[in-house]
């Protein structure tokens, strides 16, 4: 008996031996038995795909023809499984996003519901092979190896978000492609481009051209931390075609992403009013577009000019972002310029509002009704919540978990997004050894412990968080190397506390996998930080 359990004891060592080893997947999958032996990709392997499912085929056999250098094509076929294949079907029984892998010495299954879900399969396939399979080019001699194993894998949570601001500052189409790529290798289904500031108005509006010959264009731009630092002296801008911006959109949904587009009002409006000073609560003010970071007092005021100019810019947003979700800001509002202003005192009156907070409440229903009379749903962040709640509203709470837990309770969806565990631009190791950032402390290991659904709320109340998302803030992120580097690896932790169920995740066994993960990075030249590597 005691040999047995010794025996035992054993096998069941090496399988967890082998499991670390072999299965490196980010984000972990909901259930994965491992099982010996491996498929090999060679020659003679095709690529069978049922036909909804083959422009996801296409995208694996395109990566896997670029790093062996063939030049072999999928090949559709409804029912049956050839041996030596990588074979797509179709089983209507899975969830929208999730799907079956099953890896034998003779083929490799991915089953799945929807083009989604079998993506996602192709994405977690392709973490089975040699990190090499994410190479740009021909790998000479490089054995194409899947070891065998039976994954069944759906989301945690149904809204899995990465942000990007480029307000404070742009970046190329090219790269913004690029950000997507790695959003959709980690499972996110969501991209929130922020993209307009007080520091610069980053979308083409064909109504309001000014937003981009005059909005877009800072005349220079803080060097150093707020306070401390000093001006370069240069003009700085740029923006997005609405061309350009459908190209995004287009590229996007080929990896599955949803793009939520970001106008930020009423607050956060400087580079508006640069371009339209008329919309502003002194119409006689010369504005600029703001040249340092931090939050600028010259808002919107709420006159009927104002609701007629955003509904417009909105309805342009709109016709080119077809997702559901339109995100106004709402954030950060300052109500010095409300206060003192006679007509938004006069409204207060006439309105029945108590108070500037209720003012701005005022200020967001309205264009909530706009948003939700076009068929789609409005997001903001938390201070949405100021002077009652818009009531087809979704907030994103990002000033702590307050916001959203008062939101759930009131029935209302909610996107966690607490700067205390996802926000990205806050400095990951020694501030005397990173790059120079906005402030706080926020480690991989603190971004990996974040749980999504607050104890505070009941079972059912818990239903109400669609999800999270990792924010990063471009203040001090001037070029797309240092972007990747505050956003990787710490959204791999994002990725993984979003999709993959609590009883899977261990932080340890995470950073194993993480140190196989981030060789695809370097693969695909991602200027990942290395900081987690020697931490304690």
């Amino acid at each position: 008996m005691k040999k047995l359990f010794i025996c035992l004891s054993l096998l069941i060592g090496s399988l967890a031996t082998f499991a670390q080893n072999q299965y490196n997947i980010i984000p972990i999958p909901q259930k994965l038995i491992p099982q010996s032996g491996e498929f090999v990709i060679g020659k003679s392997t095709s690529v069978v795909s049922a036909t909804e499912f083959k422009d996801v085929a296409n995208f694996l056999n395109e990566q896997l023809n670029v790093v062996s250098g063939s030049s072999k094509k999928v090949s559709i076929k409804e029912k049956g499984l050839a041996s030596s294949s990588i074979q797509f079907v179709k089983n209507e029984s899975l969830g929208d996003e999730a799907y079956t892998l099953k890896a034998s010495s003779k083929q490799v299954v991915i089953s799945a519901k929807t083009a989604k879900g079998a993506f996602y399969g192709v994405q977690t396939l392709l973490q089975l092979l040699p990190t090499q399979v994410f190479s740009e080019s021909k790998v000479e001699g490089l054995k194409l190896s899947v070891p065998n194993c039976t994954i069944e894998d759906a989301p945690r949570y149904v809204y899995r978000g990465l942000h990007l601001d480029v307000g404070r500052h742009f970046f190329p189409v090219s790269f913004v492609k690029k950000f997507i790529d790695l959003i959709a290798l980690h499972k996110f289904n969501t991209f929130h481009w922020h993209l307009t500031e007080d520091q610069g108005w980053r979308i083409e509006i064909k109504k309001y051209p000014k937003l981009t010959e005059i909005g877009s264009i800072r005349k220079e731009t803080l060097v150093g931390h707020y306070g401390t630092g000093k001006y370069d002296g240069k003009p700085y801008g740029g923006f997005y075609t609405q061309d350009e911006v459908k190209d995004v959109v287009a590229y996007a949904k080929k990896k599955f992403v949803t793009i939520v587009p970001e106008i930020e009002m009423p607050g956060h409006a400087q580079a508006a009013l640069a371009a339209y000073p008329e919309l502003g609560c002194n119409p006689d003010k010369i504005y600029e577009v703001y040249t340092t970071w931090g939050v600028s007092e010259d808002v919107f005021a709420p006159r009927e000019e104002t609701f007629t100019f955003l509904e417009n810019v909105l309805t342009e947003v709109m016709e080119l972002f077809p997702g559901q979700y339109i995100h106004i800001g709402g954030d950060e509002c300052p109500k010095t310029q409300w206060k003192s202003s006679r007509f938004c005192q006069n409204l207060m009156k006439r309105e029945g509002l108590k108070d500037e907070h209720e003012l701005q409440s005022y200020f967001i229903r309205r264009i909530d009704k706009f948003i939700t009379s076009k068929g789609r749903k409005m997001i903001g962040w938390d201070e949405i919540l100021e002077g009652g709640l818009s009531p087809n509203a979704t907030v994103m709470s990002w000033r702590g978990e307050e916001g959203g837990i008062a939101a759930a309770k009131e029935g209302h969806d909610v996107i966690m997004t607490p700067g205390s565990h996802l926000y990205l631009d806050h400095y990951q190791a020694d501030p005397k050894t990173e790059p120079l950032a906005i402030g706080g402390f926020l480690t991989l290991e603190k971004v990996y412990s974040y749980e999504p659904a607050p104890k505070e709320l009941t079972t059912d109340q818990k239903k109400f968080i669609l999800g999270l998302q990792g924010n990063v803030w471009t203040e001090y992120m001037e070029t797309t190397d240092k972007v990747e580097y505050m956003t990787f690896p710490r959204a791999c932790a994002v990725a993984e506390v979003a999709w993959s169920p609590v009883s899977t995740r261990n932080y340890t066994d995470f950073t194993k996998r993480l140190k196989v993960h981030i060789e695809r990075l370097g693969n695909l030249k991602v200027n990942y930080a290395k900081s987690f590597l020697s931490a304690k």
